[in-house]
């Protein structure tokens, strides 16, 4: 019989063992490509929520603050920005387009934003595409808005429906502007970016529901709806949250920052995307290293188990190791023989993780976009990954060699001999 036969033959002898050391290690194996996935895909879904935008200009704050309430709607700005300044910087000479943005509203945990026609025309996301309607265009008067994708298909909207918008940026309010809705006039393709969970309206759309409003609290405007047009100077926004910048050229970017930098009509402040993002990752690398780290200790964990199952199975298996040096089975024989049995739990843990990683992949990827608007790839394992599997096949024949020396050094008289 062969050697990789008589191995497999001697496994399945000891299903049960096998089955539990299986089972702990395709686990660990999970686990592993589940925390590197979701750590890869984190990345790629903050890095791909804004492109082609050359700065991103807000009050004076931080790059990573800036970043979260501006692109991903995360937090609130500690100050807004005159419309004057906004004009004015959009003016300077290199600046190609601007896209004002103006937070502070929500429509049923959703955010709010107002902004211009601009938003749909130069803002980009992934590898610089260009947003695209699924249904409708773009507002063009001041009490129409477009739904993020996310937004129209979990709240049951379409094209005609009357939306009515919320004062502040929480889940639940108890101020709001039911006085002026809002009807649905586009819904925008799905993006996997924070777009998706917006809710768009034009910055006389949010001047126009806070006519009246003092100090958070509702006040009767003098007007209605019907009297408000997008060309009413009542309308013209005064302030905004922040805005992005194209530039002519990226030669100017910094130039453009540091002017913007030293403004001195009001404190700003100018970041660059991409080295926010930087920044953001060094902040959130210590909470990924001891993640990554806590995974690593479970897939020790399940490689101990193997160690511990074919160590503990020498003592007895004494008397087959004996029996086969006695009809000619050589030390190298038995060395391979263990060794053997490492490399099939191995492989066969290392295919069952696997499986079992795009199983919980495909079971949990809807559920975190549709809850949470994070978005999981099912498509092939990262470069890391495979370097994963590759360092764990390796460790795992590794521990097999503890046990197979041992065997090798057991002698036939060692074998054979009785133990009290």
């Amino acid at each position: 019989m062969f050697l990789p036969q008589l191995s497999w033959k001697s496994l399945c002898h000891r299903k049960v063992t096998v089955l539990l050391t299986l089972v702990s290690i395709a686990m660990s194996v999970t686990l592993l490509l589940l925390v590197e996935q979701i750590r890869k895909d984190a990345r790629s879904s903050f890095s791909a929520a804004i492109s082609g935008t050359d700065l991103i200009v807000g009050g004076r704050t931080g790059s990573v603050p800036l970043l979260l309430f501006s692109v991903f709607h995360l937090g609130n700005p500690s100050n807004n920005i005159g419309w004057t300044t906004y004009e004015r910087i959009r003016a300077l000479p290199g600046v190609k387009w601007g896209i004002p943005v103006s937070l502070g509203d929500s429509h049923k945990g959703y955010r709010v934003i107002g902004t211009t026609t601009d938003y749909f025309r130069y803002f980009q996301y992934g590898k610089k595409q260009s947003l695209a309607f699924k249904e409708g265009a773009a507002f063009a008067g001041v009490f129409e808005l477009v739904l993020g994708a996310e937004v129209a298909a979990k709240l049951g909207y379409r094209l005609g429906d009357s939306i009515v918008l919320s004062h502040g940026a929480g889940a639940v309010s108890f101020a709001e502007h039911s006085d002026m809705p809002f009807r649905v006039v586009g819904i925008l393709e799905p993006t996997a970016t924070p777009v998706d969970r917006s809710v768009l309206v034009s910055l006389q759309g949010i001047e126009a529901i806070h006519l009246g409003w003092q100090s958070g609290a509702a006040k009767p405007a003098d007007v209605t709806a019907d009297d408000l047009t997008m060309a009413s100077p009542r309308l013209q926004p005064t302030a905004i949250t922040a805005f992005y910048l194209g530039l002519d050229t990226r030669l100017a970017t910094f130039r453009l920052q540091r002017q913007i930098n030293d403004y001195r009509g009001e404190p700003l402040q100018a970041v660059l995307p991409g080295v926010a993002l930087q920044e953001l990752w060094q902040l959130v690398g210590l909470a990924e290293s001891a993640l990554l780290l806590v995974t690593l200790c479970v897939a020790f964990t399940g490689l101990l188990g193997l160690l511990t199952v074919l160590w503990s199975g020498l003592n007895e298996r004494r008397r087959e190791m004996a029996i086969l040096r006695s009809v000619g089975a050589r030390p190298l024989h038995v060395f391979v023989l263990l060794i053997m049995e490492s490399a099939f739990i191995t492989l066969i843990s290392l295919l069952v993780g696997v499986a079992l990683f795009y199983f919980i992949l495909w079971l949990l990827a809807p559920v975190l976009a549709r809850d949470f608007g994070f978005y999981l790839t099912l498509g092939g394992l990262y470069e890391s990954q495979w370097y994963m599997l590759l360092a764990f096949s390796a460790v795992g024949l590794m521990v097999g060699m503890i046990p197979a020396w041992r065997a090798y050094r057991n002698s036939l008289a060692d074998g054979l001999t009785v133990r009290l």
